[in-house]
């Protein structure tokens, strides 16, 4: 798979993550299902989910960038010490989901493991 392909699709991917963490914002969705059944409270909901937003967006731009879908804002070289970060963000993330009190969040281990295995695509076959 090309690394252009891979933003794509990672892009789409994070399309319906922000959708689902504003589905949550707006109480469409349960937080309980969420942030692996930890929240108490309607408070640390809003933070947690707009951290979220925030960071996804941050995937978002870092990876606009990375395809030349947008200006280089941030120097390459900037841009993939971020991605490296969610390289790894993504691989913890994923041995969290794996034990996560929910079943509905254990599913999410799939997503996050496609998420590190794009990121990685696109760290490693980038000869530019």
């Amino acid at each position: 798979m090309k690394p252009k392909t891979a933003i794509k699709i990672i892009l789409y991917l994070l399309a319906g993550v922000i959708l689902f963490h504003l589905c949550i914002l707006l109480k469409m969705i349960p937080y309980e299902i969420t942030w692996g059944g930890r929240l108490k409270n309607d408070a640390e909901m809003y933070v947690l989910e707009a951290i979220s937003l925030l960071i996804n967006l941050f995937l978002c731009f870092t990876l606009l960038i990375k395809g030349k879908y947008i200006s280089e804002v941030l120097p390459l070289k900037i841009v993939n010490i971020i991605l490296w970060g969610f390289l790894i963000l993504f691989g913890l993330n994923t041995i969290g989901n794996i034990f996560a009190k929910t079943n509905f969040e254990k599913y999410f281990t799939i997503l996050t493991l496609a998420n590190a295995f794009l990121i990685w695509i696109i760290l490693t076959k980038d000869k530019k």
